[in-house]
């Protein structure tokens, strides 16, 4: 690929002009589908094909809706023509993609297809067969517009702080001001802030929990979190992995920060740690300021990439070619960033909000390894090919962290900032896996007890915060602040049990640093060939592939966690 506009492949199925505008005009298509003859495994893999790339405008034309509304949550028409795609659209797909995956495995040609490439696919349309129920559809579609509140509500959040109306992604780049007085003034605001909208969002929360344990019992699980393994198609882990990993991140990473904690304190000569010290520098230096605007973000992020392998930045400039980015924060922008795949034309969407703090360079890079994983599976047979599962998908982004890490003097040409720079990123994976590992362990419990209260729900979470928070942290007087942080998780109410995978994929993109500061070429070329498989294997094969073991065992763990410590102990 090179850095020039791209356009989406010649369409064979549907009219080139194609529009969703009603669900008539879609499904004529799925009729079709339907009531085809498959006479011969060629027939079958010309309905496959027609399938896929249904499927893949479907899914890009609900993807521009979603990039659409969260650019701009206050621009009305934008959350309609989402909302109208999940109310009238997905619900209609949802029956005829049972009957479609019904005919697929009823097929006597099934068993001529190349089983090296679509094992791992066929073992997904059966489990979807396993657990779809038609009673689930409303019930299905409510959860997605009930989810998106979240957004909206937290989208809307500002503090005034001199006099200025701030977003929240503002405000907390302030947590890095040398001056002790304003971390905590801005740090008090932000919290009184979210504190107006706690009952509100634990209100959502409480009806999210009862729609999705209906789902549960409505699909025969006993509760909604094996109901969310089986729809996620967690083939290759169990639970008693998870609670597995929650162990090995507590008892191996915990340790790593209490000491980053205490070294934190003294070094910055404090009788008390409270968690409005957590980000500043200890030497009480300004912030990181990697970048300016936005334009000079991608600017450097492209020189960047190329610096680590040219066919990357490549990605990047075509996507800013083709108006495939928004990276600034500002007031009514949905918080968070994303990296969404548009299956049909291959070249994914890249939505942040950057304020020209070090964790948006971090960010930009991570989703950058999203983008890189989209365009080279963009070829693939069929769209679900190119659909990995997060375990995959965040081990390409996570990866992307630490091998661009190598490159950042493009935007630290200090070298103590550059060695700063470096030291945060490395602190903050091990405190990351430490939350990951928490969220996880929290939803857990939530879903095993789907009839707690509010208070519980509260109560429960600092059961669970205590054990993967650094004891050196002083939260006194600030109970009620560390009970609910679990709201600031985008994650717990919009796509519950997709979090985990960022820690088993961190754990796997530290393996992939290692080899690449061993040997960068062979590391590059086993990364790339894990991500060209899309997912055409198991997770296992897939990391196998990189180089590396999907594997969180206490020993794994611990070997990984010394590596880091080492490459800490380089940087002082």
């Amino acid at each position: 690929m090179s850095a020039q506009k791209i356009t989406r492949p010649k369409r064979n199925f549907l009219p080139e002009e194609f529009t969703i505008n009603s669900w008539e005009s879609i499904e004529t298509y799925f009729k079709d589908l339907n009531i085809r003859s498959i006479n011969s495994v060629e027939e079958l893999k010309k309905w496959l094909h027609d399938k896929s790339e249904l499927e893949a405008v479907l899914s890009e034309d609900m993807g521009w809706r979603y990039i659409k509304m969260t650019c701009d949550t206050t621009n009305q028409s934008l959350t309609d023509s989402f909302t109208f795609f999940v109310e009238n659209i997905e619900p209609n797909i949802a029956p005829y993609s049972n009957e479609l995956n019904k005919k697929l495995i009823a097929s006597p040609f099934i068993s001529m297809l190349d089983q090296n490439l679509y094992k791992v696919y066929l073992r997904g349309v059966k489990n979807a067969l396993e657990i779809y129920r038609e009673e689930n559809i409303p019930l299905l579609t409510k959860l997605s517009v009930e989810s998106q509140k979240y957004a909206a509500i937290t989208g809307a959040m500002t503090i005034e702080w001199k006099g200025e109306k701030i977003t929240m992604q503002k405000a907390w780049s302030y947590l890095k001001d040398v001056d002790r007085n304003v971390r905590e003034q801005v740090f008090q605001l932000i919290q009184k802030r979210r504190s107006e909208d706690q009952d509100k969002l634990n209100d959502l929360f409480s009806e999210l929990i009862k729609l999705r344990h209906q789902v549960a019992f409505n699909a025969g699980f006993k509760n909604y979190r094996d109901y969310k393994f089986a729809e996620l198609g967690r083939f290759d882990y169990t639970v008693a992995d998870c609670f597995s990993f929650h162990d090995s991140i507590a008892k191996e990473i915990l340790p790593l920060a209490e000491a980053s904690s205490l070294e934190r304190k003294n070094l910055l000569k404090l009788d008390s740690l409270r968690p409005w010290d957590n980000d500043v520098d200890v030497e009480s230096k300004p912030a990181l300021h990697p970048f300016n605007t936005s334009e000079d973000l991608i600017t450097k992020s492209i020189e960047c990439f190329k610096n680590v392998r040219p066919a990357y930045a490549d990605v990047l400039e075509t996507m800013k070619t083709m108006g495939h980015l928004d990276l600034e924060s500002r007031i009514g922008k949905a918080p968070g960033g994303y990296n969404y795949p548009l299956y049909e034309i291959g070249l994914p969407f890249i939505f942040m909000n950057s304020v020209g703090a070090h964790r948006d360079l971090v960010t930009m890079v991570h989703e950058g390894g999203h983008a890189i994983h989209s365009v080279y599976t963009k070829d693939l047979e069929i769209t679900d090919f190119k659909s990995f599962p997060s375990e995959v998908a965040e081990l390409a982004s996570m990866s992307m962290e630490l091998i661009s890490m190598e490159h950042w003097d493009v935007f630290f040409t200090d070298a103590d900032e550059l060695k700063r720079a470096k030291k945060e990123q490395l602190q903050d994976a091990l405190k990351t896996l430490l939350w990951i590992a928490a969220v996880d362990k929290f939803q857990h419990w939530i879903y095993e007890n789907p009839e707690h209260t509010a208070e519980e729900r509260m109560k429960g979470w600092e059961n669970v915060i205590s054990n993967f928070s650094s004891k050196v942290v002083d939260w006194i007087g600030i109970e009620d602040v560390r009970s609910r942080t679990w709201q600031n998780q985008l994650h717990i109410f919009e796509v519950p049990f997709y979090y985990i995978e960022y820690g088993m994929a961190q754990l796997g993109a530290f393996a992939v640093w290692r080899n690449y500061k061993q040997n960068p070429q062979n590391a590059l070329d086993n990364y790339e060939a894990a991500l060209k498989l899309g997912y055409t294997k198991s997770i296992h094969e897939i990391y196998r592939t990189a180089g590396i073991e999907f594997n969180f065992s206490q020993s794994y763990v611990r070997e990984l966690a010394l590596f880091v410590k080492r490459e800490l102990d380089k940087l002082g």
